[in-house]
């Protein structure tokens, strides 16, 4: 784990894109900033929400029917949250919450619930580990989720006997950037270290970047999991790193770690 290091100036004369849809890319970016870097926000995934159906909104009503609900991201969890606000003034009782990472959890916590969430690690394989989801035999499981993403929760849970119902809120897009604004991302701001915290963020960055004439790939790339930073090798990063935790400060860490060590912690990385 990157030993905790946001110093004001530790990242003097640093570059820092970052690639992360709003409102988490900002908030990362002012993290950066206490702590002297240079940022660019350069989001690579916008995310809006999909119209109600009647699909949906029935699915919502029979939330009593469920003995688990999964929020996969902080996103996610809002918008169902927003959701059944309109729809159950009072939640039902019984229910088991979970969120794949500490970031979606504290976000069903802060609306009252006791969810759980992996006791190491942030991804859908740290979920899948806890003993509550086990045996799910007969027993009925709601994702939320974007439109489109990885099977793995719900191909698992149902190996394991439940029925998992997937209640997709939004969906994702690549941004439509114009050639002078990735010019100016990758050329003219020339980042030192990039944030890249998903496969798909990743990948719409690799093709953006196609064309472009600045070497991203000598550059640190901040990755969430194992699974994307193999990824991200095969694409031809030299030097993908996964961060202690998704909080900011420990993404802040981990790029002062790896800038520290390619330039001795002074002067700007190249």
């Amino acid at each position: 784990m990157a030993t905790l290091r946001t110093d004001p100036g530790c990242l003097a004369g640093q570059s820092i894109l970052i690639c992360r849809p709003e409102p988490e890319a900002s908030r990362l970016a002012r993290q950066f900033q206490a702590a002297g870097a240079e940022v660019l926000v350069f989001p690579m995934i916008e995310r809006e929400p999909l119209p109600e159906t009647p699909e949906r909104r029935s699915t919502i009503l029979s939330l009593d029917e469920f003995s688990h609900v999964i929020a996969v991201s902080p996103y996610a969890a809002r918008l169902l949250l927003e959701e059944l606000d309109t729809w159950w003034p009072q939640l039902p009782i019984g229910l088991n919450w979970y969120g794949v990472g500490a970031g979606t959890a504290k976000v069903l916590a802060e609306h009252g619930l006791k969810p759980r969430k992996p006791d190491e690690g942030w991804t859908s394989e740290a979920l899948l580990k806890l003993h509550s989801l086990a045996r799910l035999t007969g027993e009925r499981v709601l994702v939320a989720r974007g439109e489109e993403g990885r099977e793995l929760i719900r191909d698992t849970l149902e190996t394991r006997g439940a029925r998992v119902t997937m209640l997709p809120l939004y969906r994702r897009f690549c941004p439509d950037y114009t050639a002078e604004q990735v010019h100016h991302a990758l050329d003219q701001f020339a980042p030192d270290a990039i944030i890249a915290l998903s496969g798909e963020t990743l990948n719409n960055l690799i093709a953006l970047c196609a064309n472009s004439s600045h070497n991203l790939y000598d550059s640190p790339v901040i990755v969430p999991a194992r699974r994307i930073a193999d990824q991200a090798h095969a694409a031809g990063f030299n030097a993908p790193c996964i961060p202690g935790s998704l909080a900011d400060n420990d993404i802040v860490a981990a790029v002062a770690e790896q800038l520290a060590g390619r330039d001795g912690g002074s002067g700007k990385a190249k």
